[in-house]
């Protein structure tokens, strides 16, 4: 396990990610998102908030009815603003689109 439980080795753990990103309201809430299962980081379901983010990872969350799908572009050292957020990752799609998308590729 990582020094202190908090970093992994050249990432970021989920909850904080989500947390900084913008993408969780509260890191709580990020934590509960990820242990309960409704996370997949690079295809894989996740059920532990300490998973480790990496820049290049996709990340895949609920949004509303669907899904929102992003690409994580940079590793955030603090919560920023809105549009220092959002340069942290690239969304690739929501729901079907991201279907539609992987089927034509």
């Amino acid at each position: 396990m990582p020094e202190g439980g908090q970093e992994c080795a050249a990432g970021l753990r989920l909850d904080k990610f989500l947390w900084f990103a913008r993408l969780a309201k509260s890191r709580s809430a990020a934590a509960a998102l990820a242990e309960a299962g409704h996370v997949r980081l690079d295809g894989r379901r996740i059920d532990r908030a300490h998973a480790c983010v990496r820049v290049g990872s996709i990340l895949s969350l609920p949004h509303g009815h669907g899904a929102r799908v992003v690409r994580v572009e940079a590793l955030p050292a603090r919560r920023g603003s809105y549009p220092e957020a959002c340069a942290c990752y690239t969304s690739l799609g929501e729901g079907s689109t991201l279907t539609s998308r992987a089927r034509t590729d």
